[in-house]
C-alpha cells in the first residue's frame, strides 16, 4: 500500500465536497452527498484493521484526510473526524460485525460524550447506566451529538453501572427505541454537521455493547479519545488556516487599484500581514505533527503535545481567518467568496470540548506537576 493512497483517494472525492460545500453552509443542511462519497471511497476504513477489509493506517493519515476536507467543507471535516473518533475507539472494543461495517463504509459513527449536565467536562457524565430485565438501560440528556440525525451508532459516555469509576462507554444505535434528536442545528459555523442534543428515556441496549471495562471509560477517553481526538482537531483547523491564508494570497495578487495601477500585494502592509497568516499556519502545523510524531514514536512528552496541539490550531485558526477577513476586505464578506465561512467555522476550535481555556489549564497543571484530571 502506498503512503500517500489515502490522499489520492480523497482527490476522487475533493469535487463532490467542494462542489456542496457552500449549499451545506447555507442551507445548513447535512452533506450527504459528500459523506456518501467519503463512505464509498473507502477512507470510512482508513485506521480500520486490513484483515477486516481495512486500511490499518494510523493518526498521521487520518489528520491528513481531515486536514484536505476542512479546506473544502468544515461540516464535512467534522463529521469525517468525529467518525474517526468513533471509530478509533470501536476498533479497539467494539464487535468484528461493526468494524467490517466501518472498514466497508457502511458504518457511520461518532461521539456522544457532552452532556446538559457536565457540559464541556466530557469525562463527568451525568447520564445514568442500570441492569435490567433485557440488558441495560440508559438515561441521559446529551447536550451535543455530531452527525446526531444521521450517524449509525453513538460512542456513549455514562455513569458505571455498578464499578468503580467516573464513566463507561457504550455502543448505542442511533435508532434505539428511547432516543430522540431534538430539534436542528442553526449555528453559527459548521452549519452542516447535525451537531445537535439527544434525550434517551429508558433506552435498552445489550450489556455486551459495553467497550471496554465497566467504570474504565476515563481511561479510555483519556489513553483512546483524547490523542486522536486532539489530533484531528488539530487537523480540521490547519485545514482552516491554509484554506484562510491560499484565498486571501489569492485575492490580494489579483486585485488593486485600478486609478493607481497597482494590486493590494504591492502594499508593504499587506504583504506583512499575508506573511503573519503564514508564518502563524505553518507554525501550528509543525506542532501539529509534532504531536503526531511523539503519538507514533511513544515519547515522554507526548500528552504535553496532545494537549497543546488542538489549544494552538484551535486558537491560531480563529487568529489566521479574522487576518484573512481583515485583507480582504468588503469581499471578505459576501458568502460566494467563502471567506467568511472559514472564519465562522473555525470559531468552533476553540469552544468544542476539551475548549482552549481547559486545554490551557491542563497544560498548565501538567507543567507544574499537578493532576491534570
Amino acid at each position: 500500500m502506498s503512503d500517500q493512497q489515502h490522499l489520492e483517494l480523497f482527490k476522487s472525492i475533493a469535487p463532490t465536497i467542494k462542489e456542496n460545500a457552500i449549499g451545506v453552509d447555507g442551507e445548513g443542511e447535512f452533506p450527504r452527498q459528500s459523506v456518501d462519497a467519503f463512505l464509498g471511497s473507502g477512507l470510512a476504513g482508513l485506521i480500520s484493521a486490513t484483515d477486516l477489509g481495512g486500511m490499518g493506517r494510523g493518526p498521521r493519515a487520518a489528520v491528513e484526510i481531515v486536514e484536505q476536507i476542512a479546506q473544502l467543507c468544515g461540516s464535512t471535516a467534522m463529521i469525517v473526524q468525529m467518525h474517526y473518533a468513533g471509530a478509533h475507539v470501536l476498533e479497539a472494543f467494539g464487535p468484528e460485525t461493526v468494524r467490517k461495517d466501518i472498514a466497508a463504509g457502511k458504518h457511520l459513527t461518532t461521539l456522544a460524550f457532552s452532556e446538559k449536565g457536565s457540559r464541556s467536562h466530557f469525562w463527568a457524565p451525568q447520564s445514568t447506566a442500570k441492569r435490567v430485565d433485557g440488558g441495560i438501560q440508559l438515561d441521559a440528556h446529551k447536550s451535543w451529538i455530531t452527525s446526531a440525525s444521521h450517524a449509525d451508532s453513538y460512542v456513549w459516555s455514562s455513569q458505571p453501572v455498578a464499578a468503580e469509576g467516573m464513566s463507561t462507554i457504550w455502543m448505542v444505535p442511533r435508532g434505539s427505541k428511547g432516543i430522540d434528536v431534538l430539534g436542528t442545528f442553526d449555528g453559527l459555523g459548521l452549519r452542516g454537521n447535525d451537531s445537535q442534543p439527544a434525550r434517551a428515556e429508558g433506552v435498552i441496549i445489550p450489556e455486551a455493547n459495553m467497550l471496554g471495562e465497566d467504570g474504565s471509560g476515563l481511561d479510555i477517553m483519556l489513553q483512546t479519545v483524547l490523542p486522536l481526538f486532539n489530533a484531528l482537531m488539530g487537523g480540521v483547523g490547519s485545514g482552516f488556516m491554509q484554506a484562510a491564508t491560499n484565498a486571501t494570497i489569492a485575492h490580494v495578487s489579483r486585485t488593486g487599484y485600478a486609478h493607481l495601477g497597482n494590486e493590494l500585494r504591492d502594499l508593504p502592509t499587506i504583504r506583512a500581514y499575508v506573511a503573519r497568516m503564514k508564518i502563524k499556519s505553518d507554525a501550528a502545523r509543525a506542532l501539529l505533527f509534532d504531536a503526531i510524531s511523539a503519538m507514533e514514536n511513544g515519547r515522554e512528552d507526548t500528552m504535553l503535545r496532545v494537549l497543546q496541539c488542538k489549544a494552538v490550531c484551535g486558537e491560531t485558526a480563529t487568529e489566521v481567518t479574522d487576518l484573512a477577513m481583515r485583507v480582504c476586505g468588503g469581499m471578505a464578506f459576501r458568502k460566494d467568496v467563502g471567506v467568511e465561512r472559514i472564519f465562522r467555522d473555525a470559531r468552533a476550535g476553540t469552544v468544542m470540548a476539551p475548549t482552549t481555556d481547559q486545554l490551557y489549564d491542563f497544560i498548565g497543571k501538567a507543567l507544574t506537576g499537578m493532576d491534570v484530571f
